[in-house]
């Protein structure tokens, strides 16, 4: 299959890109590079330096490459900054994504796994928390990707795009090839493997009065090879199945001081620990239920265990020690 996936130079973007390649598919990876990092870019994925915005561009791109489904990782991710600066996440977001649905629509190209977040749901009033959940965000980001996911069942009714819009919560982990390169850095294991690599004198809290048993916020951690997975078994249900909103979560979750007290013995090294005030935008606790994603497509989480997830990040920043500039 032809896919252009946007976002392909970003983190999960990236290990997608990587899988459908190894899979046989022919892939488009187009990003404009402005938080992704060309030597994220798959090998054997072409990639296209653009912006999802310059529709005359994206056009060219899907007719050229024959493009028949695009997996839309492209957006604007970090919580904080959301909350201080909307109109970026509204422009690139909200505004961005409605460009390439548009020539999506003109070229007839019916088939779209979106990137999504459980930031829709804001703060949780069940735990796990299923897909049926209201949906109320405490963000900015959270808000765009719910506004998305609203046009996406007008945009399937009106243009026939089917399209499966997964929930994932925390992503993590890496592959030998692929890991965390943010810049800045706000993702919690790459902070805490900064602090113990001694890259900086401490690892900050944020919070720890939060209404969770060690009064740190509690998340739902998924490796991220486990989440590309659930973006190609996605892809290939669509026909079959139709427009669908999964969660994609281990279904446990765990508190930051658990998550230090694992890196603390996965690396041997005593953190040194400060704590802050609350972010704003952080939800309490963000814990998933799968069961559709398992019960309706098998889906799996092989990878997702924390101890592997731990392991493979802290591998790769060794073997990364300045990300991808080196």
């Amino acid at each position: 299959m032809n896919i252009l996936v946007t976002g392909a130079a970003g983190y999960v973007g990236s290990v997608c890109a990587a899988e459908l390649v190894r899979q046989g598919n022919q892939v488009v990876a187009y990003d404009n590079l402005s938080a992704g990092h060309r030597q994220a870019v798959a090998g054997g994925a072409r990639l296209v330096v653009g912006d999802i915005a310059d529709t005359e561009k994206l056009e060219r791109v899907c007719k050229r490459y024959g493009i028949e489904a695009v997996m839309h990782f492209a957006a604007s991710a970090l919580v904080e900054e959301s909350v201080r600066n909307p109109n970026l996440f509204y422009s690139n977001n909200i505004s961005g994504t409605i460009a390439l649905l548009g020539v999506m629509a003109s070229l007839k190209i019916r088939r779209l796994i979106f990137s999504s977040s459980a930031a829709v749901y804001g703060e949780p009033k069940i735990v796990p928390i299923p897909e049926d959940h209201p949906t109320s965000p405490v963000n900015p980001y959270g808000e765009t990707k719910l506004v998305i996911e609203r046009a996406l069942a007008w945009y399937d009714h009106a243009y026939g795009i089917q399209s499966a819009a997964l929930r994932y919560f925390n992503a993590a982990g890496a592959t030998a090839e692929f890991g965390e390169d943010h810049r800045p850095e706000t993702h919690l294991l790459p902070r805490l493997f900064t602090a113990a690599s001694g890259s900086q004198a401490a690892f900050h809290i944020y919070g720890d009065d939060y209404p969770t048993p060690d009064g740190t916020c509690v998340r739902d951690y998924v490796h991220v090879l486990d989440i590309a997975q659930a973006h190609i078994l996605a892809l290939h249900s669509l026909s079959k199945l139709g427009s669908r909103i999964y969660n994609v979560g281990h279904g446990k979750g765990y508190s930051i001081r658990a998550v230090l007290k694992a890196v603390e013995e996965i690396t041997g090294r005593k953190l040194e620990v400060q704590v802050s005030g609350r972010r704003p935008g952080d939800p309490a606790v963000l814990v998933a239920t799968a069961r559709k994603l398992r019960r309706e497509l098998k889906w799996q989480p092989r990878h997702s265990d924390l101890k592997n997830i731990i392991e493979s990040a802290w591998v790769w920043m060794q073997n990364h020690p300045k990300g991808y500039r080196a």
